[in-house]
């Protein structure tokens, strides 16, 4: 049976007013690079859109994973919209691209993506989650929820075919170590890695038994790409839904909980994750606070149906107007802990350049 990929693959390439917006003239760029990669038969699909300053290219192809010429692809299109925003002068052109030129994988590049190669089932159903102004590791507990945990998902008591539970690949970012840990039997060895968000991230899940890819995660640490400081890593992932996984609304259920997650002004701070609309994913207030988007999509002969703006519903009002008062009472630390990020965090920001600085006035008590 012919398999289709789904790719979502995004960079900061430019931004107006500062880490606001991607501008129009990026996206409308992007869309002819992707409408040429159709025509020529890359691609079988494709939809452009923005999560605040970050360019976002969903498409689905029959190439598989980790292919060089849809990787390619997409950073000529990044590196036409670099060179556009350079010519308006917008803030931090081309910043996620790391090099020069790109000869086939992004690993290691700097633009951020996720993959799943899947066989269609007769609905395929599944969620495009876009965020900014946080890291990978932002994903950690409400993937967790959805996948581990029976209050927020029914179906892990209800549905047989999850009753058994789910593996879940968790990296190690310092280490490069790559756990399987299944679920729900180790549960709490789960937790004990990823309550570590910044260290331990989810990657991939799948249910057991057949090893169904059900979601997977985009991590790319640009701090400990480029050795210092270029803008968060604002991730991406993709949940596949229903016949035998998490229902719709199971995946959403999760992100009614503000969570803290790592990011916002400067990448140095603990702010609120808040779910918004498409056309409120822009950030303003302290850079933030950080934004999540849901994209809801069918795939149907590798072909998008949709999207389908899943946050774009006043049953997420209550969890808006709750991030925008943890936001207030977190700003309210100023540049103290826990309003700014640990010591560990921070050696991957401009701080160690202020350290420098002093250097030259130490004395020993």
């Amino acid at each position: 049976m012919v398999k289709t990929t789904l790719s979502i693959i995004k960079a900061d390439v430019g931004s107006l007013a500062g880490h606001h917006v991607v501008h129009a003239d990026l996206i409308k760029s992007a869309e002819g690079s992707l409408r040429a990669a159709k025509d020529s038969g890359l691609l079988f699909d494709y939809r452009v859109t923005n999560c605040g300053d970050d360019l976002e290219l969903i498409m689905t192809h029959r190439k598989g994973e980790d292919n060089d010429e849809i990787h390619k692809m997409a950073w000529n299109t990044f590196s036409k919209a670099a060179c556009i925003a350079k010519d308006l002068g917008l803030y931090a052109a081309g910043q996620d691209l790391l090099s020069d030129a790109c000869s086939g994988n992004l690993k290691g590049m700097g633009p951020g993506f996720t993959e799943i190669e899947f066989e269609e089932r007769a609905s395929e159903p599944l969620v495009v989650f876009m965020a900014d102004k946080t890291e990978p590791g932002a994903f950690n507990l409400p993937l967790y929820k959805i996948f581990a945990d029976p209050f927020s998902s029914a179906g892990l008591v209800i549905d047989p075919s999850m009753h058994d539970g789910f593996i879940f690949e968790v990296l190690d970012v310092i280490e490069g170590n790559l756990y399987e840990i299944s679920t729900p039997e180790e549960a709490y060895d789960l937790l004990a890695l990823i309550g570590t968000t910044g260290r331990y991230i989810l990657k991939r899940i799948m249910r057991k038994g057949d090893r169904l890819t059900a979601a997977s995660v985009s991590i790319t640490k640009l701090s400990l790409i480029a050795g210092k400081y270029v803008g968060k890593d604002d991730p991406v992932a993709i949940v596949r839904a229903q016949h035998g996984l998490p229902a719709v609304g199971e995946i959403l259920e999760p992100f009614s909980f503000p969570h803290l997650v790592a990011g916002w002004m400067r990448g140095s701070h603990y702010g609120p994750m808040m779910p918004v609309a498409q056309r409120d994913a822009k950030c303003s207030r302290f850079d933030g606070p950080p934004r999540f988007m849901a994209y809801g999509f069918q795939v149907k002969d590798s072909k998008l149906v949709g999207p389908a703006d899943l946050f774009d519903d006043p049953a997420f009002d209550y969890t808006r107007w709750k991030a925008l008062e943890v936001a207030d009472y977190m700003r309210r630390h100023g540049p103290f802990m826990p309003g700014r990020l640990g010591p560990e965090e921070m050696e991957y920001t401009t701080l160690p350049l202020v350290m420098k600085k002093l250097s030259g006035r130490l004395k020993k008590e």
